[in-house]
């Protein structure tokens, strides 16, 4: 499996696979367009992604992975079809390198088929594989794979596990190869296999298929179905003892021996496996071969887990290459700004200039070639005047076919494509196409009147060229002051990361808390976002906002930060799986802190308040008989944890998530050590949207934004370089 995975690799992870069968498809995602995520959710067993390469592997994966803010369309096609549809059936089609998923939807049967052939491609069918989108569309020669088509599996390859001596007999008979390449074409063994089943023989690889004895012909069956028999088994229990589903194949070099490679995948943490997988790792394979002499064999449960090893921190990493492909377009810059725009939009109007230069002379040289062979394009025109009046314009495009002096013959428009004389008088000139109801004169006419409105259109063109230049400049300029004053460069995004429809803040351990806005936000915020791991946080007054902290969800740094992202920023991006194994004391107290200032504790003039928590499984909406518990609100019961005589204030700072330029209101503590460009901020007199407005000018963040992270009005405190950015020595 060095390129692409092979009918026996997917034979492999099709068996692998029936242990999800029942799973709920939760969401699809698409990071990159050679690749798809199909996100499972079995009911006694973790969640996982079902990773599709096109063209190249199948497998499951559970690392946490990147995906983009907005969905492109085969993916939310996708969503439409499969989100929440349940996995009922996964099967190869015959041994061919063709992956078959079934999913019961509340639409009815719905096929996802997954091809890992050529450059490969995933097909949604319906229950009677009518395609209803392919990733790509495709056509050959025996089918098309285009929307509303009727999917048809290609031809069924030989399944090796039906050859038998009287089919090998015939194969070997007919074949004028050695025995290696016939079982490797003939047989559909591929390479490394069938030199597997000879190499477990005393035959020669070299002998010739055709006189091959058929005591040989016996040994070779009998070495084909052993090896089958050894593909079909791995992964098994036998008397307790499970055997290696998978092999990651590692290839020793650079200064490392085998014995210090293994050495130094045992003393690794699992952290740094993957550095050590991505430089020695060549190959994952479902059982060990003779092809694999000499490469270090490091056994997996199973072999997607293998694929995952040897492949899964590259695909992982899917959409950060996505959005560097992006950037490449435009060395040392972002993708987004103003500035880049521009300077696109300028090389395509001088690209577009070049056009209409080029359109202008090659016109105007047809009109002075017509010009020139005056009396030979009189006669073409009257010799096509006198045979369409003779034989009809149908009969004189019969006529003319054997005439080089003629190409084609347009009735609709009343026009024929002829050939000019060449320097030496024969029909290897210039082509032109005349009108037969116009003379020469009208005929090189059209020519110059084509090229006259070209030079008019380069006229506009070189306007517009120039006022591109001009907003260049000028949007230049700008970006200058903004990068002088610290502001950060605006991404259009068409909506905002899921948490910031909630008050939020990043705590110690960098996990994520949430808290309601409103009636409606609480609700969702308990129903919706408090899970059993989690902590519930409430401020002892009345109406505050019900507070989930996040135990596995949380930011980790960004390993593919923004090229246009000011020096002083983190980049940081979204984790489902924070790899820790308790929440701190300290993240607890700052959670309590950040619950009350959430609250109208920060307006009520008070400097300090009471807040507790609890855990969610004593977070109830069942009221008392008698009573009622209104929107937005919830009991709880047992016993509560307070934090007594807590501050109300909280700091800014300047962070970027997921590539987004963000404003970060949380604990003091934690803010000033995650952000070199922070301020203070404590309840005040001062107006909420004038301090935003401040903190937008300084900041270049939207004022939009900002607004929902300050809890309410205020007055700036200390000022660390998020107002008036510290200039560096450089600069």
């Amino acid at each position: 499996m060095r390129g692409a995975m092979s009918g026996f690799d997917l034979r492999r992870i099709c068996v692998e696979l029936q242990g999800f069968v029942g799973a709920y498809c939760k969401k699809i995602y698409q990071p990159h367009h050679e690749q798809l995520v199909l996100r499972l959710n079995p009911k006694e067993l973790s969640q996982q992604d079902l990773i599709i390469v096109r063209g190249k592997r199948v497998y499951l994966s559970s690392r946490d992975r990147p995906m983009p803010m907005s969905p492109p369309p085969f993916a939310m096609l996708l969503r439409k079809h499969l989100r929440n549809a349940r996995l009922v059936e996964v099967a190869q089609h015959g041994f061919d390198r063709i992956l078959r998923l079934s999913f019961d939807t509340k639409s009815g049967p719905r096929h996802l088929v997954v091809e890992c052939f050529r450059d490969g491609n995933a097909i949604l069918c319906d229950e009677n594989y009518i395609i209803i989108q392919p990733l790509t569309h495709a056509k050959y020669s025996a089918r098309t794979l285009k929307r509303g088509e009727e999917y048809r599996f290609p031809p069924e390859a030989i399944d090796p596990h039906d050859l038998h001596y009287s089919e090998l007999f015939e194969i070997f008979s007919n074949s004028d190869a050695d025995i290696v390449r016939t079982l490797a074409s003939k047989a559909n063994l591929g390479g490394p296999l069938a030199t597997a089943v000879v190499a477990q023989t005393d035959i020669d690889a070299k002998t010739k298929a055709k006189s091959m004895s058929a005591e040989e012909i016996e040994i070779i069956s009998s070495s084909l179905a052993s090896l089958l028999q050894k593909l079909a088994s791995a992964g098994e229990n036998t008397e307790g003892v499970g055997k290696p589903g998978g092999w990651l194949l590692l290839e020793s070099g650079d200064g490392m021996t085998p014995e210090g490679l293994i050495h130094s995948i045992k003393d690794s943490a699992e952290s740094e496996l993957d550095d050590i997988y991505d430089t020695y790792a060549v190959e994952a394979s479902p059982v060990c071969l003779p092809a694999h002499e000499g490469l270090v064999p490091i056994p997996f449960d199973r072999f997607v887990d293998a694929v995952d090893a040897w492949k899964g921190y590259h695909d992982s990493t899917a959409h950060a290459r996505k959005q560097a492909e992006k950037e490449a377009a435009v060395p040392g810059r972002g993708p987004s700004t103003v500035a880049d725009t521009l300077e696109r939009r300028i090389q395509q109007q001088k690209g577009a200039l070049v056009g209409f230069k080029n359109k202008v002379e090659s016109q105007q040289e047809l009109g002075h070639a017509i010009q020139e062979h005056w009396t030979h394009v009189d006669e073409l025109l009257n010799q096509m005047r006198q045979a369409i009046a003779e034989f009809g314009w149908s009969g004189t495009k019969k006529k003319i076919k054997p005439i080089p002096w003629f190409k084609s013959l347009n009735p609709s428009d009343k026009n024929f494509t002829a050939l000019l004389p060449d320097e030496e008088g024969q029909p290897g000139g210039r082509i032109v196409t005349l009108y037969v109801e116009e003379n020469v004169h009208q005929n090189a006419q059209r020519y110059f009147e084509k090229a006259r409105k070209q030079k008019d259109k380069s006229i506009g063109a070189v306007t517009a060229l120039a006022e591109s230049e001009t907003r260049l400049a000028r949007a230049e300029k700008r970006e200058s002051k903004r990068h002088a004053s610290g502001q950060v460069s605006r991404v259009k995004r068409s909506k905002r990361l899921w948490f910031e429809r909630h008050r939020w803040t990043i705590l110690d351990g960098m996990h994520l808390m949430i808290g309601g806005r409103d009636a409606k936000g609480n609700d969702a915020i308990v129903k919706k976002h408090l899970k059993s791991d989690d902590l519930y946080f409430h401020a002892d007054l009345h109406g505050a906002p019900s507070c989930s902290l996040k135990f596995a969800q949380g930011f980790e740094k960004d390993p593919q930060p923004p090229a246009n992202l000011p020096k002083g920023i983190p980049a940081i991006r979204l984790s489902d799986k924070l790899d820790k194994e308790s929440i701190s004391q300290l993240a607890i107290e700052q959670a309590a802190s950040m619950s009350l200032c959430w609250s109208r504790g920060w307006s009520g003039g008070g400097a300090h308040g009471t807040s507790y928590w609890v855990k969610p499984s004593q977070v109830s909406k069942t009221a008392q008989s008698g009573e009622f518990v209104a929107k937005g609100a919830f009991v709880v019961r047992g016993q509560r944890n307070w934090f007594r005589d807590l501050s109300v204030k909280i700091a800014l700072g300047l962070v970027c998530i997921n590539g987004i330029p963000l404003l970060l209101g949380g604990a003091p503590e934690q803010v000033s050590a995650m952000c070199e460009r922070w301020i203070e901020y404590s309840p005040g007199r001062g107006k909420k949207e004038q301090i935003a407005n401040k903190i937008a000018k300084a900041t270049g963040i939207p004022t939009d934004d900002i607004l929902g992270v300050l809890p309410g009005g205020g007055e700036l405190g200390r000022d660390h370089g998020l107002i008036k950015p510290v200039k560096s020595e450089d600069e």
